[in-house]
C-alpha cells in the first residue's frame, strides 16, 4: 500500500503543474544527501562500537596442533584467511550455501536436507542488481567509459527482442519474484517477516517494473533523460518540461530507496565489512586477547601458587613442576 501510494503521488506530480521541480530536482538531491550522510553516520557508529573479544563466527576446525587439519576459510586464523573468507561471502554468499531445512519424516524422525533456493535467489538478485546499476552509469558519465559499454554488450549478448532484453533485467525480476514468493510461501519465514522485510521487496519490484516498462513498452526519450541526469550530476539541474508519469514514478521510487537504505536492513551491503563475527581472525589459541575493560588485578601464576603451597604438596606426595621436569630430564 505504501509503494502504491508513492506511485500515485509521483503520478500526481507529473500531472500537476509546479510539482515538476519537487520530484525531478529537490527529491533526488535530498535522497542522495540523506543516503550519503546516513551511510557515513552508520559506518562511524559501527566503527566506534567496542569489540573487546574475538567473537568470530566459525563452522570449521580451528588451527591448533600440527597434526589436526584446520579449516582456514571456515575458521580463519590469519588476515589472509579472513580476506579469503570475506571475499567468498561477499561474492558468492557462501554462508547461504549451507542453508538447511528440517522436516518431520516417517516414524516421526526429523530429516535435514539442503535448501539452496535462498542461495540461488539471492545470488541471482544481487548479481543482476549490480549489473543493472553498472549499466545505468552511462546516464551519469560523459563520455561513457569503455568498460560500461563492454559490460552492456556482454549483458545483451543474446540480442533478444528490440530493444535488447538484458540478462540482468531478467535475473533481477526473477530474483525479486522468488524472494517475494518465499516470504509468502514459507510458513516459517512468513511468521518471522515484518513490514520492514516486505517494503524493500515491493519497492524494488516497483523500480524493476517501471524500468522494464520504460525500456520495452513505452516510448522514452533517452537523450532527454541523459541530459536531465547530467544536469543533476553537474549541479546544473534543468527540470523536465513535461516529465513522463512513469519516469517520475521510477525516479521517485529510486529516491525513496536511497532515503530508506541507511537505516534499514539493506545497509548490510556496508555492514558485512564491519561485522566482527566476519572480519576478525580466530587466533585465540595463538595469542592471548585481554579485555581492555577489565580492571587491573594482581595475577597469581602457577609457579607462585606452587611455591605458596609447597609444603602441603610435598606432604601429599604430589610432584612439583620442578621435580617432574628434573625426572623427565633424567
Amino acid at each position: 500500500m505504501l509503494v502504491a501510494a508513492l506511485c500515485l503521488l509521483a503520478f500526481a506530480g507529473a500531472k500537476v503543474s509546479g510539482l515538476g521541480f519537487v520530484f525531478t530536482v529537490a527529491l533526488p538531491y535530498a535522497a542522495v544527501a540523506v543516503f550519503l550522510i546516513g551511510i557515513i553516520a552508520r559506518v562511524l557508529r559501527w566503527g566506534s562500537a567496542p569489540v573487546p573479544f574475538r567473537i568470530t563466527t566459525t563452522c570449521g576446525q580451528q588451527r591448533s596442533l600440527p597434526w589436526i587439519q584446520a579449516q582456514p576459510l571456515d575458521n580463519p586464523s590469519s588476515t589472509l584467511a579472513v580476506l579469503g573468507r570475506m571475499a567468498l561471502e561477499v561474492l558468492t554468499f557462501r554462508s547461504l550455501f549451507r542453508n538447511t531445512q528440517s522436516r518431520m519424516g516417517p516414524n516421526r524422525r526429523i530429516l535435514h536436507f539442503e535448501e539452496l533456493g535462498l542461495w540461488m535467489g539471492a545470488l541471482v538478485f544481487h548479481g543482476s542488481l549490480l549489473a543493472v546499476v553498472t549499466r545505468h552509469l552511462r546516464l551519469f558519465l560523459d563520455p561513457v567509459p569503455g568498460f560500461v559499454q563492454t559490460f552492456q554488450n556482454v549483458d545483451g549478448f543474446f540480442e533478444l527482442g528490440l530493444p535488447v532484453v538484458f540478462l540482468s533485467t531478467a535475473g533481477l525480476c526473477a530474483g525479486l519474484l522468488y524472494l517475494t514468493y518465499r516470504r509468502f510461501a514459507d510458513a516459517q519465514v512468513r511468521a518471522l517477516s515484518l513490514a520492514a522485510d516486505y517494503f524493500p521487496l515491493f519497492l524494488l519490484l516497483g523500480i524493476a517494473t517501471s524500468g522494464v516498462l520504460l525500456r520495452h513498452f513505452l516510448k522514452t526519450d533517452v537523450v532527454a533523460i541523459k541530459a536531465f541526469v547530467m544536469g543533476l550530476v553537474t549541479f546544473q539541474p534543468q527540470p523536465l518540461d513535461a516529465p513522463s508519469p512513469l519516469f517520475l514514478i521510477h525516479l521517485t521510487l529510486v529516491s525513496t530507496l536511497l532515503i530508506y537504505l541507511p537505516e534499514s536492513k539493506l545497509s548490510h551491503m556496508v555492514g558485512v565489512f564491519l561485522s566482527p563475527t566476519r572480519n576478525l581472525a580466530n587466533n585465540s589459541r595463538m595469542r592471548r586477547h585481554v579485555n581492555p575493560w577489565n580492571r587491573k588485578v594482581k595475577t597469581h601464576t602457577y609457579a607462585e601458587w606452587e611455591e605458596e603451597f609447597r609444603e602441603k604438596l610435598v606432604d601429599a606426595e604430589i610432584p612439583l613442576d620442578e621435580e617432574a621436569a628434573g625426572k623427565a630430564e633424567e
